[in-house]
């Protein structure tokens, strides 16, 4: 998941943070918001389903409940708090994810062995941790741009790991046996009929790309630059599930000429027939979702695909994925705002496959996880956020029904492995002009 800011390229220089005036107790205010938001998801989990791994791609809720905290002891109250100690010497080890600069760690398949620390221990952190935050909130350290900056981004960091955490416990509970349900109280919403696809073309041309310095970035979308994009043609909506089935039913996932060859391998030897989570029941399609084993909404967009299986329907489909910068250029000449958009309440699986840009599934793109043109990560370890993982993957952009609010910007590069499909990804169809 993209995250993570270049703080310097030389002292007292940001390179991407937060240009608003916000005053340090609105910060104040969404940092602990945030903070419970993250006890409020894991809230419904017993402490068995919070130890648990499903896979070397998901994580133990609990494990991102102390995460998200030991980076805020790491990156903040370390360096900034006067006297500060480690609450557990410890918890680096278990709760570091990829940082080589801050020492070794607990190996990333293997987080699920941790039944130690206890979920206990991991509450009683967090409450360590907040309590650490407050005292530096109210001295003269808080007024340093830098910790305004690292506060942030702290913010932005435990909001990708509270939507990993649901993404994660839907891994979980569509391993189980009993399909449980995260939530029973979920809303249920059937997606509305949704209209024929048509498609807008765009001129080409030369245009400024990335993120534009206004409010909070993370530094993989900067430098803003400029890029040339050939007249295209976008969807006006996002792939059905119904749409899905077409492809299904063609015989998409036994064609081999659909398929780029790393895709049909892992079609071959993983023996996907269906998007991730798709199971039939007395011959009817269901759908593992938040709120447990449901009938497939064919009105929804498909959702849980990989790149390559993204990448199959477009050629089946006689189209192909926008790159990054057409979809960015085009969700910013749309009326959608990305904080109307995204949902304020949880849902159990997207909903809506009409318009939408935000809110309902990260779409695949054509686009390789590259630099932009002068991007440089900061030295240290914060600057191993983003730049040490632009190699072999996909750029996704949107977000999704469980992103959190105020948390999607068209300029937002998330990006994932070609094979990985279960995080709430879908797509939108391109073509050329």
């Amino acid at each position: 998941m993209s995250s993570g800011l270049a703080l310097r390229d030389a002292p007292g220089r940001l390179l991407a943070a937060d240009q608003t005036s916000e005053s340090l107790s609105s910060l104040a205010r969404r940092l602990f918001a945030t903070r419970r938001h993250s006890l409020d998801l894991a809230a419904p989990l017993s402490p068995e389903d919070q130890v648990v791994q499903p896979s070397d791609d998901a994580s133990p809720t609990k494990w991102h409940l102390a995460h998200v905290t030991w980076f805020f002891e790491t990156f903040l109250l370390k360096p900034y708090l006067p006297g500060y100690t480690l609450f557990d010497e410890r918890f680096p080890f278990c709760f570091n994810s990829y940082y080589e600069a801050e020492g070794e760690r607990q190996p990333r398949g293997s987080r699920g062995l941790l039944t130690r620390p206890t979920r206990d221990e991991v509450l009683a952190y967090r409450a360590h941790i907040d309590a650490g935050l407050a005292a530096l909130l109210a001295s003269e350290a808080a007024n340093a741009p830098d910790v305004r900056a690292l506060i942030e981004v702290g913010i932005n960091h435990e909001q990708q790991h509270q939507e990993l955490l649901l993404t994660d416990v839907l891994s979980l509970f569509a391993a189980s046996p009993l399909r449980p349900a995260y939530r029973d109280d979920l809303p249920a919403k059937p997606a509305a009929a949704v209209p024929e696809m048509t498609f807008k073309a765009f001129d080409g041309g030369i245009h400024d790309v990335g993120h534009d310095g206004i409010g909070f970035s993370f530094d993989n979308e900067s430098p803003r630059h400029k890029a040339l994009l050939q007249p295209f043609a976008l969807a006006d909506r996002l792939v059905t599930n119904a749409e899905w089935l077409q492809f299904i039913e063609a015989d998409g996932y036994g064609t081999a000429n659909l398929w780029l060859m790393d895709g049909w391998i892992t079609v071959k030897t993983e023996r996907w027939r269906a998007p991730l989570y798709w199971e039939q029941r007395a011959g009817r399609w269901m759908r593992m979702t938040l709120g447990g084993l449901v009938e497939l909404d064919l009105a929804a967009p498909v959702s849980h695909i990989s790149f390559y299986e993204a990448d199959a329907y477009a050629r089946w489909a006689e189209k192909r994925l926008p790159t990054e910068f057409e979809w960015e250029f085009a969700a910013l000449a749309s009326d959608e705002q990305p904080a109307v958009a995204q949902s304020q309440y949880l849902r159990p699986q997207p909903d809506a496959a009409s318009k939408q840009f935000f809110g309902e599934v990260w779409q695949w793109t054509q686009s390789a996880y590259l630099p932009y043109p002068g991007y440089r990560a900061a030295p240290g370890a914060i600057g191993e956020y983003n730049g040490k993982f632009m190699v072999s993957q996909q750029v996704l952009r949107g977000s999704s029904c469980a992103t959190p609010a105020g948390h999607a910007r068209a300029t937002y590069r998330n990006f994932f492995y070609p094979h990985q499909r279960w995080q709430f990804t879908g797509l939108r169809l391109a073509s050329d002009l």
